[in-house]
């Protein structure tokens, strides 16, 4: 039943503990046209609301690109009204508020809007042939979805402003220098990678990912002194419960532990 997701612009499949979302137009170079975050939302929250699921990665079709942006046949029109509507911005949100782990399985051009949803993923690996780029100030105009804030938040400030005002490509090499990816895989091998990622956080008790998650994206904007409290109260959450009493017997007692998410 959790396979059953007719779209028109995004392929979904659930296998074992990950969820996978394709952006399925690769003609357009996955272009992200309106209608197509409307299915990535749509898959998403079938993904976030599969019991089964506990991992979503998030790729694009074809072999040559991630998602190459925004589709600009939309944005040559958009008037000052719609550029305040949430588009790109408001999926990225999501994936940052989505409990589940979110991998971005990036293959090619991640560019524009594209590279915003790969930012909005918790974990990005690409494959050495991939290139990122925000080119939107020539097009004159900026980003829309989240790269001003987001993109300085996971590269530093200078990169960050290197890649916003210059605008150019940098290659795979560079982004995973400077922390853009964390991971290069080639081709061939990239959604076997995203798959042993996901088994590996699947391996985690519950709780865990997804309370690893809030408590980075509540740290990076609280106070140091709010963010250590509240891990304080998080992990004494976690302390208590049946799972923790599971992890800690298991390893003392060197065997594999068995987790309810209680």
């Amino acid at each position: 039943m959790h396979n059953a997701l007719d779209l028109e612009n995004v392929l979904y499949s659930v296998a074992g503990p990950m969820a996978l979302i394709t952006i399925n137009r690769p003609e357009k170079h996955n272009a992200i046209s309106l209608a197509t975050l409307d299915d990535l939302h749509t898959a998403v929250d079938a993904a976030a609301s599969d019991d089964e699921v506990r991992v979503i990665t998030i790729t694009g079709a074809g072999g040559r690109a991630f998602a190459a942006g925004s589709d600009l046949s939309e944005v040559i029109d958009r008037d000052f009204r719609k550029a305040l509507e949430p588009i790109v911005q408001g999926l990225a949100d999501k994936l940052e508020r989505t409990p589940k782990p979110i991998i971005a399985a990036i293959d090619g051009i991640c560019m524009g809007g594209g590279l915003e949803v790969a930012l909005g993923c918790d974990l990005r690996i690409a494959t050495p042939g991939s290139r990122f780029a925000t080119p939107e100030g020539k097009l004159g105009i900026i980003p829309g979805g989240g790269a001003t804030a987001r993109l300085p938040r996971i590269v530093g400030r200078g990169w960050g402003m290197e890649m916003m005002l210059m605008g150019e490509p940098i290659e795979a090499d560079l982004a995973l220098q400077i922390g853009l990816v964390t991971r290069l895989v080639e081709s061939s091998e990239l959604l076997d990678e995203a798959r042993r990622m996901a088994e590996h956080l699947a391996s985690f008790a519950p709780f865990v990912p997804r309370t690893m998650k809030a408590m980075v994206h509540f740290g990076m904007e609280a106070s140091l002194a709010g963010a250590l409290m509240f891990e304080k109260y998080a992990q004494g959450a976690l302390v208590q419960t049946q799972d923790k009493q599971e992890g800690i017997s298991a390893f003392l007692e060197k065997r594999t532990p068995e987790f309810k998410g209680k």
